[in-house]
C-alpha cells in the first residue's frame, strides 16, 4: 500500500519562520503520511503528485491576491485541497463579516467603503474611536487605530487606501480589547486549543507593518460564551463541510460579551506550541479528511 503524500503549502517566509511546519510533518509522519512544505508560488510544482495540499503559511498571499486564488483554483483541480478553494477565496476579503453578522453571528459592528464611492468622513469617528484597516489583509497591515476627535486622520487612512483600488473597513475600537484578544483555534469543528494575544494597536494613528502580529501570546481557557460564538461562526461559513482548520478571533464587547473579530481560513498562525497535543489532533484532522471518490 503506497503512502500518502501531503504539501503543506507555505510561502517562502514560511519555509524559515512556520514554527508549525516541523511538529506538523513529526505527527503525520506517526500517522504514516510522508509531508512536506512546498512553496505554492514555486514554479513548475506538480500539484498532482501530492494526494493533498494542506494549506498552512502562504502568508504573502495578500501581495497577490489574484494569483494565489487562481493558485487554489488549479491545484483544487489537481488534487484534494484544504481548506477548500471556494472557502479560501470567501475567508480572503473581510467582507465575510457582513455574511456572518447577517446569519446572525455576534461580530465587531464594521462598515465598508468601497473605491469610487463616496463617503462622509465626520462618520469615522466614535466614542471611544475606530480602527480602520483593508478589507484584504493580514497581520493588521496597512492598519491604525483614531481616537475620538481624529475622524479627518481616519478618513485620510481611509482615502490613501481607497485611492489604490483596496476596500476599507471602519470598525468601534473597543476598549476592551485592552484585556486582550482570543483565538481560538478548531479542527475539522471542534476546539483544539486557544490563546489570548496582548492588543496590537497600542499606538493610536499609527500604521506600523513591522509590528509583530502576535504579542503576549498566552494559553488560555475560553469560556462557554466564547465557544458557543466560534462555533456559531463556523456554522454560518458556506461551506457543508467543517473547515480542516479554522482561526476565530474574539475580544469583548462593552457589555463583556465575545464578538468575532476575524474568522482566519487561509492562512492563519494556530499557535501549536502553546498545546502539547496540538499537532496531533492537527494530524488526526488531516487523515479524517475524506477521501476522493473513486
Amino acid at each position: 500500500m503506497s503512502t500518502t503524500r501531503v504539501a503543506l503549502v507555505t510561502s517562502e517566509a514560511g519555509l524559515g519562520l512556520d514554527e508549525d511546519l516541523p511538529p506538523v510533518v513529526a505527527a503525520l509522519a506517526e500517522r504514516g503520511v510522508a509531508a512536506e512544505p512546498v512553496v505554492w508560488g514555486a514554479a513548475r510544482t506538480a500539484w498532482e503528485r501530492f494526494d493533498l495540499a494542506v494549506v498552512r503559511s502562504t502568508w504573502d498571499y495578500v501581495e497577490r491576491l489574484d494569483a494565489f486564488l487562481a493558485w487554489a483554483d488549479s491545484t483544487a483541480r489537481a488534487t484534494r485541497l484544504w481548506n477548500p478553494a471556494p472557502l479560501i477565496r470567501w475567508n480572503s476579503d473581510k467582507h465575510y463579516l457582513r455574511e456572518l453578522a447577517g446569519r446572525g453571528v455576534a461580530v465587531v459592528p464594521t462598515r465598508f467603503l468601497e473605491p469610487g464611492a463616496p463617503f462622509d468622513p465626520a462618520r469615522l469617528d466614535g466614542p471611544d474611536g475606530v480602527v480602520v484597516k483593508p478589507a484584504v489583509s493580514a497581520g493588521a497591515l496597512d492598519t491604525a487605530r483614531y481616537p475620538p476627535g481624529h475622524a479627518g486622520a481616519a478618513a485620510r487612512h481611509a482615502r490613501a487606501l481607497l485611492d489604490r483600488g483596496r476596500g476599507v473597513m471602519v470598525q468601534p475600537y473597543l476598549p476592551r480589547v485592552a484585556e486582550g484578544e482570543r483565538a481560538l483555534v478548531l479542527f475539522g469543528g471542534v476546539l483544539s486549543h486557544a490563546v489570548r494575544k496582548d492588543p496590537l494597536l497600542t499606538e493610536p494613528g499609527v500604521v506600523d507593518n513591522d509590528r509583530h502580529p502576535h504579542p503576549g501570546v498566552v494559553r488560555y481557557r475560553p469560556t462557554g460564551a466564547e465557544v458557543r460564538t466560534a462555533l456559531a461562526a463556523l456554522a454560518a461559513l458556506p461551506s457543508a463541510r467543517p473547515p480542516l482548520f479554522a482561526r476565530v478571533d474574539l475580544v469583548l464587547d462593552d457589555r463583556g460579551e465575545p464578538v468575532v473579530l476575524e474568522v482566519e481560513l487561509v492562512e492563519p498562525n494556530l499557535f501549536l506550541d502553546t498545546d502539547p497535543q496540538a499537532p496531533a489532533r492537527f494530524a488526526d484532522a488531516v487523515v479524517a479528511l475524506p477521501q476522493p471518490q473513486s
